[in-house]
């Protein structure tokens, strides 16, 4: 069976990722499997660099095909804000708390009809033999006045997706996997790598 590498090492995204890539007939590959992995500074300008740069040098490392995601909250009313900082936006070592801290406290004067976001998720797949393969998911919705809900992880108990009234930390994974812009972009990702790979 190939292996498939996950780079990364948020225990979140790699239950989202497994569940969603059950059903193919590779073996999934994370660093638990395999030892420690380099840390990749992510300086790129967009998720997308980001995605591709961590994927490559994962891959170089473990010669094994990888894949690896960028994923940004985008807030209209803040430039785009926090996007490729999401994971860092209240400081290197920001907890998910102190960044959902930050973003309520940016937000404290914007009326809720002005609260309008979307998650953004770039996944990039590289082969040993250097081919690359992107793929990208958008989930738009917006941002709650208060956290809501104990499931997901990063902004979810602030987010609540189009055509909801519980955020993305109140549905369960089961819900949040068929509307996420993490699974919109893994089941391309799927289809491309049943028949590419």
């Amino acid at each position: 069976m190939k292996k498939l590498f996950l780079a990364t090492g948020n225990e979140g995204k790699i239950k989202e990722m497994r569940k969603l890539l059950a059903d193919l007939e590779v073996e999934i590959v994370t660093s638990k499997e395999i030892g420690e992995i380099p840390e990749v500074v992510e300086d790129g300008e967009t998720l997308r660099e980001n995605a591709i740069k961590k994927a490559k040098e994962v891959a170089d490392y473990t010669d094994l095909a990888t894949i690896a995601d960028d994923t940004g909250l985008i807030v209209n009313v803040l430039d785009a804000k926090p996007g490729v900082y999401s994971a860092r936006y209240a400081g290197i070592n920001a907890t998910d708390e102190d960044n959902n801290q930050k973003l309520l406290k940016e937000l404290a004067e914007v009326s809720q009809k002005e609260r309008k976001a979307y998650f953004k998720t770039v996944i990039a797949l590289i082969n040993p033999d250097g081919k690359l393969k992107t793929v990208e998911g958008i989930c738009k919705g917006y941002i709650t006045n208060q956290p809501m809900g104990e499931n997901g992880f990063g902004y979810d108990p602030l987010f609540i997706p189009e055509g909801y009234d519980s955020s993305f930390a109140q549905l369960s994974s089961e819900e949040k996997n068929k509307i996420s812009h993490r699974a919109k972009a893994l089941n391309k990702m799927k289809e491309y790598l049943k028949s590419n790979f």
